[in-house]
């Protein structure tokens, strides 16, 4: 039977997808990008003040082996043997700083979500001439505390254990690629430090024209050059697997995780683009190898560079911070679901928000407003709204936010797209599929392999030089099978719901004061730890029994 099985797969090829609430591993066939077999571990955050979110570096290493190991024993034994390479695919933006003689990390990773740097953003952007961004230039990204400079500039500021590394050469800087590409292949023994040009083009120290680390850059987040990684191309061998079932196996592709979704998605041609439903939302076109500046809102970042002797893309990019982390919230925080799954169920029993709009701005809102001062707000509450209608309404914000993000990049680019190509977790959910196609009114496609990201990563690492058992020739790629749904209300409904959102995030804006973000003082708006509710009218009216349907 295995013998059996061994023939059929041939060479097969693995991707890490260590995304911000779980970690993966997955084997796919090359010759027909089909998904053979993984292994899902869940990551913990941690919240240790109001705004603050992080993570355990050693906790998600170890969820990586892992998830190879339980992957690698379903496949069984004479099927490891046929994994040639290995692709990493990552939560982008989070930072690790680590001992690099004893491996072990000197504070916990800063995610990307965390909202601790805002005041060090409000004094950086005062010293930023305004007839001269030379950040945004340089890098395509606005000053926030979304980027990695400043979440290290705090960690250099404020923890004793890094300035001494620093200051005694011990110190290592890495995003979460780094972070495991480092310890994977030796770690304290040799490990490779590295990263490649999408995740250091989302550093802000990156200059994504000339693909280097950039002087002038560190000396204004104050980050001293010698603790950065070198910068690799998407798709080239880094180094090998010391230890685990795969011990000596190639690690040879890597890509943040929005850019493996558009690699996934096969969006290689000027002006495809694909929308990513994780923890936030994340809308990439391709633009080819010209960097575009957004006058909507948008990001320019790094695509993808397939190779060291191969061109590199870019692409502009519309941010959510909250997407699949607002079902978490419903479920962990009120208690309204008790599985992520329920919520589609809950939503299917009304059909309707009936007038209720959530706007998830727990970490502010990202593009296109890029306004810290935001927070979560539920407006249009009755007595009749119970949690149906807020898990509908939930389900619409995700909708709404992608709308705002397609409007600007329709903008940017001069040609309003035709469909959206989705992929995520989140698009399992039906009602929301079809919500978003009534929504921006285009008809939404998902491929029925739903794992984009780590099938990028896996075709990055696939076809690297030195391993090339993945061709991505145009006439070699499999062809995708896609669901496909079409809008289903008229065009003027559409508009209406979608204007109404707009004034409600209009009244999500301006409800915090950021000065005391950096030492985790909590602002009167702060009674819940990821977020709270700014309510409209006779809200304290509504009793438990409403939120919970009972009549």
């Amino acid at each position: 039977m295995a013998a059996t099985k061994k023939a059929v797969l041939g060479q097969l090829v693995g991707a890490v997808d260590q995304g911000t609430s779980s970690t993966r591993f997955l084997v796919f066939n090359p010759k027909t990008a089909e998904l053979v077999s993984h292994h899902q571990v869940e990551i913990k955050q941690e919240l240790p003040k109001e705004g603050w979110v992080e993570q355990d570096p050693k906790e998600i290493l170890q969820s990586v082996y892992e998830c190879i190991e339980k992957t690698c024993e379903k496949l069984g034994q004479l099927n490891i043997s046929n994994i040639k390479a290995i692709g990493i695919s990552n939560q982008r933006e989070t930072t690790v700083v680590w001992d690099k003689l004893t491996g072990e990390p000197l504070y916990n990773a800063v995610v990307w979500l965390d909202l601790r740097t805002q005041s060090t953003v409000e004094s950086l952007s005062k010293s930023i001439p305004v007839n001269n961004n030379f950040v945004k230039t340089k890098t395509g990204l606005p000053l926030s505390t979304y980027f990695s400079a400043v979440k290290l500039r705090w960690l250099l500021a404020n923890v004793r254990k890094v300035q001494k590394a620093v200051e005694e050469d011990r110190a290592l800087f890495g995003t979460i690629d780094s972070w495991l590409i480092w310890s994977l292949t030796g770690g304290a023994s040799g490990g490779v430090h590295c990263t490649d040009v999408t995740n250091a083009s989302r550093t802000m120290l990156f200059n994504i024209h000339s693909l280097e680390w950039d002087k002038e850059l560190c000396e204004f987040f104050e980050v001293p050059m010698k603790i950065l990684p070198s910068v690799r191309s998407s798709s080239e061998i880094y180094g090998l697997m010391k230890a685990g079932a795969l011990e000596g196996v190639p690690i040879s592709g890597c890509l943040g995780d929005q850019s493996a979704a558009l690699v996934g998605q096969l969006c290689f041609q000027d002006g495809q683009a694909k929308n990513t439903y994780g923890t936030g939302c994340f809308l990439l076109c391709n633009t080819g190898h010209k960097c575009i500046f957004s006058e909507h809102g948008l990001l320019t970042t790094v695509a993808y560079k397939l190779g060291r002797d191969k061109p590199v893309h870019y692409a502009l990019e519309g941010s959510v911070a909250i997407a699949g982390a607002v079902v978490h919230w419903l479920r962990d925080n009120l208690g309204i679901i008790k599985t992520s799954e329920e919520i589609e169920k809950l939503a299917k029993e009304v059909g309707s928000s009936y007038g209720c709009y959530f706007v998830p701005a727990f970490s502010g809102l990202y593009a296109p407003y890029w306004e810290p001062s935001a927070r979560g707000i539920i407006c249009g509450l009755t007595q009749f709204t119970n949690k149906c209608h807020i898990a509908f309404a939930s389900l619409e914000a995700l909708c709404f936010q992608t709308r705002e993000i397609l409007d600007a990049m329709n903008r940017d680019c001069g040609i309003p797209l035709s469909h959206l190509q989705v992929d995520g977790g989140m698009t399992k959910n039906k009602i929301l599929m079809q919500l978003q196609a009534d929504i921006l009114y285009i008809p939404v496609v998902k491929p029925l392999m739903p794992e984009t990201t780590a099938l990028g990563a896996a075709m990055a690492a696939g076809a690297a030089e030195g391993v090339g058992v993945w061709s991505l020739e145009p006439e070699d790629l499999s062809a995708v099978t896609m669901e496909r749904f079409e809008p289903q209300i008229n065009a003027k409904e559409s508009e209406i719901r979608y204007s109404t959102w707009k004034k409600a995030v209009m009244k999500s804006m301006g409800w915090v004061s950021t000065q005391s973000s950096e030492n985790g003082d909590p602002s009167i708006f702060s009674s819940l730890p990821l977020g709270f509710f700014i309510v409209s009218s006779m809200v304290m009216l509504i009793g438990a029994r409403y939120l919970s349907g009972v009549p």
